[in-house]
């Protein structure tokens, strides 16, 4: 039997027939499922220093288990000191196996290391079921350590689902075990 991840078993075992009951749906395809997971990391010393933007990229791939891509400057901005084409960032996109993984990693062992953590703010929803978080510390993930780390950089991670509406979106990720601040 191939290797399921424990989220995603989860998942289909009581969260899908959960949603199934309380929205009315008929058939398993309807029901909100995670799509993706992107995690962005801005470096903004990286315009004078390459090895840091080296660095960067070297710990968010110990964190998300891929190597990331450079994201790179728009439009050049000369009060920041950015010329367009400028590597200012990195990002990984997961999906599938990986995804889940990390989503498991996330809302289980890292987001409650966050100092005075009482939960997720739920104004992170966009209005079509998907969900941002900023950190301000990547030294939250266990992978990392002190020693491997030279600098704290925040990191960005948008969770995108298939839910329609915010609150099929907050059904799905509360199932799966986002915690998030109760109203």
């Amino acid at each position: 039997m191939a290797y399921k991840p424990r989220l995603k078993a989860l998942y289909e075992e009581k969260v899908r027939p959960a949603l199934m009951k309380q929205f009315g749906y008929h058939n398993i395809w309807q029901v909100p499922t995670l799509q993706k997971i992107v995690v962005s990391m801005g470096v903004s010393e990286a315009t004078n220093n390459f090895e840091a933007l080296e660095n960067a990229i070297d710990q968010l791939a110990i964190i998300v288990g891929q190597r990331p891509c450079i994201t790179r400057a728009r439009r050049s901005i000369s009060a920041f000191g950015v010329r367009r084409g400028q590597a200012i960032g990195c990002k990984a996109t997961l999906r599938g196996d990986r995804m889940w993984e990390f989503a498991d990693r996330l809302f289980n062992i890292a987001v409650p290391r966050i100092r005075d953590f009482r939960g997720l703010p739920r104004s992170g929803f966009d209005g079509r079921g998907n969900y941002s978080i900023g950190i301000n510390d990547h030294l939250i993930f266990p992978e990392l350590t002190y020693d491997d780390v030279d600098k704290t950089r925040g990191l960005s991670i948008t969770i995108v689902t298939t839910a329609q509406t915010d609150d099929k979106g907050i059904a799905l990720l509360e199932g799966i075990g986002l915690p998030l601040v109760s109203e």
